[in-house]
């Protein structure tokens, strides 16, 4: 009896290590991008100018920046906007979303490796049938709280500290971001464009009236899948 007392103490003493190491994680990130000149760094003019010397590995440099971005806190629209306006609106999409990915999946699995457990110790018999209801409809909740954008950096860390199913997680990730990417990516890109030919009567184009409808359209789709869903 005594021996296992001993290794549930052992274990929760494992696991607040695991959960300090998690929250200073945290918290040095967001103090690396705000209080430091690496914030300097983050500007398309200063990407544009360092991704044209890469050449050929300008993509997967950016994708590997945006995967570290959304680890350390960096806000995805800002990452996602430099993305769409140095590689435009479909490269620029397909680069965002394979980023958005593997920041996600990473951030998942640093809080399902140093917060899960101690997280779990902390769960009562009221948030057990929570943590139990996401493991079984994992994919769907992810799905709809990507839809009506959940913020994204805090909720890849969040899920990690849940019983959701990683798989039910990235797939549910993978659908939800894409209408919110494409849109963004797509209107971005566009200005982009024009700014850059400084053809300004292609404001007056279908793709730029299109690109504004889907920016606009975009603000109302949490509140469409809300309705969908019966909420008010």
């Amino acid at each position: 009896m005594n021996e296992t007392i001993k290794q549930q103490n052992v274990r929760s003493k494992k696991a607040a290590i695991k959960a300090i190491i998690l929250a200073a994680f945290i918290i040095g990130a967001i103090f690396l991008v705000q209080f430091t000149p690496v914030k300097n760094y983050l500007t398309s003019e200063f990407l544009n100018s360092f991704l044209g010397k890469a050449g050929f590995w300008a993509p997967l440099i950016y994708i590997l920046f945006y995967v570290a971005g959304i680890c350390l806190f960096v806000p995805g629209t800002l990452l996602t906007g430099i993305g769409a306006a140095i590689f435009g609106a479909y490269w620029g999409f397909l680069y965002v979303w394979i980023g958005a990915m593997g920041g996600a999946s990473i951030a998942f699995f640093i809080g399902r490796t140093l917060g899960r457990d101690f997280a779990a110790s902390l769960i009562g018999d009221k948030l057990k049938k929570y943590d139990d209801a996401i493991e079984r409809n994992g994919f769907a909740t992810i799905l709809y709280l990507r839809l009506v954008y959940f913020p994204f950096t805090p909720m890849n860390f969040g899920m990690g500290l849940t019983k959701v199913r990683f798989w039910d997680y990235f797939f549910g990730t993978g659908l939800g971001i894409i209408v919110g990417t494409f849109i963004f990516t797509f209107f971005i890109g566009t200005i982009k464009e024009i700014w850059a030919t400084g053809n300004w009567s292609h404001l007056f184009s279908f793709k730029v009236f299109f690109s504004v409808g889907l920016f606009i359209f975009s603000f109302f789709i949490p509140k469409i899948i809300k309705k969908i869903k019966g909420e008010k």
